[in-house]
């Protein structure tokens, strides 16, 4: 039950695994909000179904991944937004009756544009100097300080560089290669060619992004029109020497085509994102010498993740005055039902 003082404050749920309330909001934060909202969260990993469907009529706002079917929307007569705080657009929520309702469902996904950008220039770096397998030689008492070392190196600066998925990731990327001087090619269906040329980049096909580079970035979401859109066919486009760097989810590429052709030695590659996660640990990408492997790390640093707290903050803050949010992502229906990414189970 809420106490007097309480009652005179909207009521927000927060249940936002994966993330955790301390991981997202500052002691500062939490203060602000507090002071203008009554703010319910369980003690567990989530909030149980009984407790979040006691909260629902009362609720302005649900801070987090929960599950809205229109059974729960039905409850939720005060409701007024959704904020996802793990990153994606989930299939999970009716987004037909929160358009209809007016509710607002909003995503933090922008936040992790420039730690996964910096991420995606970092592999690259790597891929073209050789810098891992160079330090793995080193602390096994290999290394070459002959020209050997570097049989394989190239620069960045001045390369042709195709980007595919023009997105948040893809041009928080554009962003940090323009020192490089790099050519800049895109494939992305879903923008006018004017949006790409205003990036200073070329809009091309997937097979002159595919074929015509030496370092390819593939920073596509997955929808259902694209699972898989990477197999051996586009692959073997892929020019030798050239650098193959994946950054947004697995699903967009066949992993097991994409480790088949890097095990041929053809190209050379680095990921962040994995079919599945934890990662299988005999899977035969493990033992390849030409790709970098990170466990999906990209995105997620403390940074980015007390930067959701304060778009939480200020979005909420906006809806509860009567005014456009504008710091978070809104889900838009022309989009939103397309795409495929599942919520973490525990």
């Amino acid at each position: 039950m809420r106490n007097e003082s309480q009652k005179d404050r909207p009521l927000v749920i927060v249940d936002p695994y994966p993330r955790d309330i301390a991981t997202i909001f500052r002691p500062e934060t939490m203060s602000v909000l507090s002071s203008h909202v009554h703010l319910v969260f369980s003690q567990a990993l989530h909030m149980s179904d009984q407790e979040l469907e006691r909260y629902l009529p009362e609720a302005v706002a649900i801070i987090g991944q929960t599950s809205l079917p229109k059974e729960r929307l039905d409850l939720a007569v005060n409701l007024k937004a959704v904020f996802n705080v793990e990153g994606n657009f989930y299939q999970n929520i009716d987004y037909e009756e929160c358009f209809r309702r007016s509710i607002r469902v909003l995503n933090c996904g922008k936040v992790y544009a420039r730690p996964v950008a910096e991420m995606a220039l970092a592999m690259a770096l790597d891929l073209s100097r050789g810098l891992t397998w160079n330090h793995m030689k080193f602390i096994k008492g290999e290394e070459s300080y002959d020209l050997s070392a570097n049989k394989d190196s190239r620069l960045l600066s001045g390369a042709s560089v195709g980007i595919i998925g023009f997105g948040l990731l893809g041009t928080s990327l554009r962003e940090l290669l323009y020192p490089f001087r790099c050519q800049v090619s895109v494939y992305d269906p879903w923008l006018p060619v004017s949006v790409i040329e205003e990036h200073q980049c070329r809009s091309c096909t997937l097979d002159e992004v595919l074929s015509k580079n030496e370092f390819i970035f593939i920073m596509a979401g997955v929808t259902k029109e694209n699972q898989g859109f990477l197999s051996r066919r586009e692959f073997d486009l892929i020019q030798d020497q050239a650098n193959l760097i994946l950054m947004s989810r697995a699903a967009v590429v066949d992993f097991e085509e994409f480790t088949r052709q890097l095990g041929t030695g053809r190209f050379k590659g680095a990921t962040d994102v994995f079919p599945s996660e934890p990662f299988e640990k005999e899977h035969p990408i493990r033992s390849l010498s030409n790709v970098i492997l990170s466990p999906h790390r990209a995105g997620g640093i403390p940074q980015a993740f007390f930067e959701i707290g304060e778009m939480v903050k200020d979005d909420l803050m906006s809806i509860l005055s009567g005014v456009v949010p504008v710091r978070m992502q809104s889900a838009q229906p022309e989009i939103v039902t397309r795409l495929v990414s599942k919520p973490i189970k525990e």
